[in-house]
């Protein structure tokens, strides 16, 4: 990337990041970035404050670096935070050694020309399933390795469902759903939670059935795409989704769905605890047509190497990021954070810890990586306006089909 081109797509992420100009001038970059780091010390982001230095996230860090012959000096932030102070860091050419981010960001930062690619830097991908992969390539190069991968999946309430003489095993794609749904509500109880509020999260949902009718972000008004939002659209209007899904988060529909009384609700790995400890079960969400499940989009951390004056710290950043990607260690480390290992050895070792695992292996294997089918920095473009058209549809302001053709036209208007 030439230098004028680099300096024009650091500034335009900032501003993407929601950065001000009076925030870029008074940054200070003291103390985190790998130039003020002595030869033996190698600093590290990542976004997991909830990990003080006596966790074991923290001390699997410090083995690591040991193992490498360096200290490591480990700095926490909330993702968002960690975003904006990656590009401020890059900008100042003071870029951490190693940077452990949100999948859907490694592409703005790649763009930034702040990351090296796994050629440059040596690390290695193989054995990574090519699905949870797809988040850091683009334009055919790769810029880091996922840590593992969370998902959506369908959790449903067998004592609902069996006052709703409901057979989970029907259930294999929408219409079933829907007939599903119909039954519940007609018991007594209700239907089905979900997130459609308006920002990531919505998209986030959104995504499954969008591709499980097999549409294309490409293109949000394909027919494909109508057919997705008019089953949500649907789901409202005959009463089988509360009306309540337009506000609801993932965490406020999932509250929704532990009062008890639903039958069906759209969540995350990172809700398995508490639906096991509620007897709740979970199968993947299906596709518009009976015979696969749906594509659901992955969540979760990418470790990626940014690029430093001193070319020759890369081949330490990945002793260090390979230390905390082998199996032994990121087994603990995916367990912890409610992921799917990124690698069949690590899936079969978490399925053998726990084979209640099985359909969220099965649901990872089946998912997408939202900034794939090499969209990088033009997913959110296209995210935000798919959102837009789901809150549209679903608060009748527009029909899904003018909603999704209003979207598309804004979409194609702001990518590159």
């Amino acid at each position: 990337m030439d230098k004028t081109r680099k300096v024009r797509a650091i500034a335009a992420a900032v501003v993407a990041a929601g950065i001000t100009a009076g925030a870029l001038a008074g940054c200070s970059s003291s103390g985190s970035g790998s130039s003020s780091s002595a030869g033996g010390t190698y600093t590290f982001w990542d976004p997991y404050p909830q990990y003080n230095a006596s966790s074991d996230w923290a001390k699997v860090i410090d083995k690591c670096g040991s193992d490498a012959g360096v200290k490591i000096k480990r700095t926490a932030y909330d993702t968002s935070d960690l975003t904006n102070k990656a590009l401020l860091a890059g900008q100042q050419k003071n870029s951490p050694d190693v940077l452990l981010v949100d999948n859907p960001v490694v592409s703005t930062l790649a763009d930034a020309g702040i990351l090296t690619t796994t050629t440059d830097n040596g690390l290695s991908t193989s054995g990574i399933a090519q699905n949870i992969l797809g988040a850091g390539v683009i334009d055919g190069k790769t810029y880091g390795v996922p840590i593992g991968a969370n998902t959506l999946a369908l959790y449903y309430n067998p004592k609902v469902l069996q006052a709703a003489g409901v057979d989970i095993s029907s259930v294999t794609d929408w219409d079933t759903l829907t007939a599903a749904l119909q039954k519940v509500v007609a018991s007594g109880h209700k239907g089905i939670t979900f997130s459609a509020i308006g920002t990531e999260e919505g998209s986030f949902q959104f995504l499954p059935w969008f591709w499980g009718a097999g549409a294309n972000l490409k293109k949000l008004d394909s027919s494909q795409g109508v057919a997705a939002l008019q089953l949500w659209t649907d789901w409202v209007k005959q009463g089988l989704a509360p009306n309540s899904v337009i506000n609801d988060t993932q965490t406020t529909s999932w509250q929704e769905f532990q009062t008890g009384d639903f039958g069906f609700s759209e969540n995350g790995t990172w809700q398995k605890a508490s639906a096991a400890q509620a007897g709740y079960k979970v199968v993947p969400l299906p596709g518009k047509t009976a015979g696969s499940a749906a594509p659901a989009p992955t969540g979760g951390e990418f470790f990626t190497i940014p690029v430093q004056k001193d070319s020759s710290r890369y081949k330490t950043s990945a002793k260090i990021v390979s230390c905390l990607t082998s199996s032994t260690n990121v087994v603990n480390t995916v367990n912890t954070l409610n992921y799917i290992g990124a690698t069949k050895t690590v899936q079969q070792k978490q399925l053998a810890a726990d084979p209640t695992l099985k359909p969220w292996v099965d649901a990872v294997q089946t998912a997408k990586a939202r900034t794939g089918d090499n969209l990088g920095t033009n997913y959110p473009i296209i995210s935000q306006q798919m959102w837009g058209a789901v809150q549209n549809a679903l608060s009748g302001s527009q029909t899904p089909s003018d909603a999704m053709k209003a979207a598309q036209t804004a979409a194609a208007s702001k990518t590159k």
